[in-house]
């Protein structure tokens, strides 16, 4: 019951100040709003960039290695040109993963890719697509999203069938009167029949490959229009890529077994180096990581000198309280008021203003979230609301730590006698 009396004691004096002294209040407050909303819309900025970064690169998929032969990072001690006679993956080493890698997967895909192709449906054509082959096992590794009609079946992939599975673009521009579905289209003189059409992704903020203007075909079937490379020079060439499981932290068993396997098949001795490389998604979500977490730290520096001024607003406003509450502050103590009590009071005081600053400052950022936004579509998250209020609490903890030492250690006699 002291505590709930202590907190309407100092909500009510909290209150009257507000009250009291508007636009002297509102002037400190807009130091708060101000910082609090400048840290938070840089956090909001920065999430919603790194999110939209990520799902541009949802493509290359989560928890898979691939077999190439270009590592994703180079480094400085092995120059590019040393893995330029690199052989390119093959179908012998696709069929020979699948046959001897344990239990530590989810699945094995071979596929290979060309661009620059044109689609014709009757008088309707469609330029510069991406034409996919792809195993049965790709869309463990990569997202395909279905929204009308159905994957691959293993016989359709066994038996080369000319079926494919549509991007949205690609489907909407070759029938434009809608029903895809079992219609025919050619493409470098082959008919394919329509068995499926992918979820429509937009606009990516990277110019990454998208599905919309992505074409998937059986990989054998691929391979009939195209004479793939051997050295990844002149021509699509195959890529394999092995899904983990979720039970295997790190994917060290997998990446283990995958170059013994590989180093096997490609009759390496011990002491020689690999001549493949093992490329994983989670060296590009490293980099991305650390490359917002350095502009997000940029950001709360940046923030912080404006919370910092409004962190001195505040506590100008407390020591402005004290003085002019001081025989009143007398009165309380003469009656019985402990120093905790008067401490706790004027502490509150300047935590509530904080966070009504900080409040306004969130309630802000949360306004222009709901702004349509094409190009970077932003969102506040519970965490940043949390962190904004979290850190209106601290600055005024910080504001008004010393007027309420000072309030709480007046003398009540020389506090009465005070004008």
């Amino acid at each position: 019951m002291l505590a709930l009396r202590l907190t309407f004691e100092s909500l009510r004096f909290a209150w009257d100040a507000l009250r009291g002294n508007v636009l002297r209040t509102v002037l400190s407050l807009l130091g708060v709003t101000v910082g609090i909303f400048a840290i938070i819309a840089v956090f909001a900025v920065v999430d919603s960039l790194e999110a939209n970064v990520r799902h541009s690169m949802d493509f290359i998929g989560d928890k898979v290695i691939y077999v190439g032969k270009w590592p994703w990072k180079f480094d400085a001690t092995n120059p590019w040109w040393k893995y330029f006679n690199r052989p390119v993956p093959t179908e012998r080493e696709f069929r020979e993963l699948q046959r001897r890698l344990g239990p530590n997967n989810k699945g094995v895909a071979i596929f290979a890719a060309s661009g620059g192709n044109t689609l014709k449906a009757g008088t309707n054509s469609v330029a510069d697509c991406a034409l996919q082959g792809v195993s049965y096992a790709y869309r463990a590794i990569s997202s395909v999203p279905i929204a009308e009609g159905r994957y691959f079946t293993p016989q359709e992939m066994d038996d080369a069938r000319p079926v494919a599975i549509l991007g949205a673009t690609i489907a909407e521009n070759l029938f434009p009167q809608g029903h895809p579905l079992d219609q025919e289209f050619k493409v470098r003189g082959m008919k394919y029949t329509v068995i499926g059409v992918m979820a429509k992704e937009g606009k990516k903020l990277l110019d990454t490959p998208s599905n919309d203007t992505n074409c998937l075909v059986p990989y054998d079937a691929f391979a009939k229009l195209f004479t793939l490379s051997a050295t990844g020079m002149g021509g699509p060439s195959p890529q394999l890529g092995v899904k983990g499981r979720d039970d295997d932290p790190g994917l060290l068993n997998l990446e283990y077994e995958m170059q013994g396997v590989m180093r096997n098949l490609r009759g390496l001795r011990p002491r020689q180096e690999d001549n493949f490389a093992l490329n994983r998604p989670e060296m590009i979500a490293s980099a991305i990581g650390k490359l917002f977490d350095i502009i997000g730290i940029a950001g709360a520096v940046i923030g912080s000198f404006a919370i910092l001024v409004g962190g001195f607003g505040i506590a100008n406003i407390m020591f402005v309280s004290v003085r002019e509450r001081t025989s009143i502050i007398g009165i309380q103590k003469s009656l019985g008021a402990k120093n905790y009590f008067i401490l706790f009071q004027f502490l509150f005081e300047a935590v509530f203003l904080c966070v009504i600053g900080g409040g306004l400052g969130i309630a802000l950022v949360w306004l222009i979230t709901l702004v349509p936004q094409d190009a970077l579509p932003l969102f506040l998250s519970g965490g940043n609301v949390a962190l904004g209020l979290l850190v209106s609490v601290g600055i005024g903890i910080l504001a008004g730590i010393v007027p309420a030492v000072i309030a709480a250690n007046l003398d009540p006699v020389e506090a009465i006698r005070a004008k």
